[in-house]
């Protein structure tokens, strides 16, 4: 027989408090450890923590890396709001909503197939008595799957999307511009042009003739003067690597400018994206000792154990994560690729390059440093933003990455840090972005970015 359902079924013993008016919002553990202010990020509307929530918060708290900071600090707030109040009755949230922790099991509603010990079918189940009782309810969640099932049952299920940009119409950091021959003669010979309309900071500008599009210049647009200038390293060779396609020229101006300070580089995989960071850093530590050194920095995302379970120190932990780093040290060095290794070696063992993994950032300071932070699309906004924020003064921070190509189950083209830096700070003046679109790894690796 259905059980009827009653405020006192689902508050602990709180039969005169009312159940939840309005748009109520059950979440998923994996919101609250994606973005540990997701509490407030729901105005003034109710939210629902159940009680396996709060156990897999208390399972992912212990750890120093950025699932258990946020989990700690969500466990922080709850307890806050608390200030000797029964959350099983609801809690004022400085939103205007109400916070309630849902202790009973609604396990009766759920089909009789569905597995009872699984915990977001245990969510799912207070979602169905809720909705049941004329609550309306939407389930949150960052786990695909989750959501699929929620569907399936009826539920109106969400992403947590205030972190969330629209990939489709993601700044690419250049633009064609028609413009009369003249001026791109003049342009040649130093002379910079004005727009009809504005660009982005530091966005790449291709001038074409209009009676020619052949005849064209490559330039910048500058915030401070409304100009496009020409480049100031249009003929730069950083270690001897020359761009080899539009993309990549600009991406050469972004990554050699000094006043710039952040650099993004979306692209797939051979755009040379990590080359071109290498690079520039060599160039402006080795040669002109611009910054103190090269910082390199990867997420360790692994298929298998994580980074603390392999043997050795933490440079030999790290030195598998890192090699495709020191494949690219390696070309740049000696592209006939011989005897490569104690030259990278040597590298490393000078303090010209410093490898680390992103976990051990966080506290750091790190002044005149070039950082590149490579595979950025598998880190979450919060995690960026803790790593540009550890930059020191005269640091310049480049983030590189693929969108295409997330390793983190949680995040997609449009969730990910990467892109959220890029849309963020698209209006920035110490700020450049570039898409690099053409693959000039070889034919085979580009045919198969295109083909696979």
């Amino acid at each position: 027989m259905e059980m009827e359902i009653t405020t006192s079924h689902w508050l602990d013993d709180a039969s005169t408090v009312p159940a939840p008016t309005g748009r109520t919002f059950l979440l998923d553990t994996n919101v609250l450890l994606h973005d540990a202010d997701s509490l407030t990020s729901f105005e003034e509307n109710n939210l629902i923590l159940t009680v396996d929530v709060l156990e897999e918060l208390d399972r992912f708290k212990r750890g120093n890396d950025e699932k258990a900071r946020n989990a700690r600090r969500v466990i922080r707030t709850i307890d806050s709001l608390r200030d000797g109040r029964p959350l099983s009755q609801g809690v004022e949230m400085p939103t205007g909503g109400k916070l309630y922790v849902v202790v009973k099991s609604y396990t009766e509603y759920l089909p009789k197939d569905m597995d009872r010990s699984v915990a977001d079918n245990r969510i799912l189940a207070v979602a169905c008595a809720l909705q049941k009782a004329g609550t309306d309810v939407h389930f949150v969640s960052k786990d695909i799957n989750a959501r699929v099932k929620a569907d399936a049952l009826g539920i109106q299920a969400d992403d947590f999307l205030r972190t969330r940009v629209n990939f489709d119409e993601l700044y690419t950091g250049w633009s064609e511009r028609e413009v009369p021959g003249d001026v791109v003669d003049s342009f040649y010979q130093g002379t910079p042009t004005t727009l009809d309309d504005e660009c982005y900071p530091n966005e790449g500008v291709l001038l074409k003739d209009a009676a020619n599009p052949k005849h064209s210049a490559r330039g910048i647009y500058r915030a401070d003067s409304g100009l496009v200038e020409p480049f100031q390293h249009g003929d730069a060779r950083p270690w001897g690597l020359g761009p080899r396609n539009v993309q990549q020229q600009f991406a050469l101006e972004l990554l050699l400018r000094p006043d710039i300070r952040l650099v993004t580089m979306l692209g797939q995989a051979g755009t040379g994206k990590t080359l071109l960071a290498l690079a520039a850093g060599l160039q402006l530590v080795a040669e002109e000792k611009r910054y103190r050194r090269i910082m390199v920095s990867r997420p360790i995302m692994p298929l298998g154990k994580d980074i603390g379970y392999l043997p050795g120190s933490k440079d030999e932990k790290l030195e598998s994560w890192m090699q495709p780093v020191s494949d690219n040290l390696q070309f740049l060095v000696d592209p006939k690729m011989e005897n490569t290794s104690d030259k990278v070696q040597y590298l490393y063992d000078t303090g010209v390059v410093e490898v680390e993994a992103v976990t051990y950032i966080r506290g750091r300071s790190l002044p005149k440093l070039f950082i590149i932070i490579d595979e950025a699309q598998n880190l979450t906004p919060h995690e960026v933003k803790t790593v540009v924020s550890r930059a020191g003064e005269d640091a310049k921070v480049v983030l590189t990455g693929d969108a295409y190509q997330i390793d983190n189950p949680y995040l997609d083209a449009s969730s990910n840090g990467l892109t959220y830096v890029v849309e963020r700070f698209q209006n920035q003046a110490i700020h450049g972005h570039i898409t690099l679109a053409k693959s000039e790894r070889s034919e085979l690796a580009s045919l198969a970015a295109e083909l696979l």
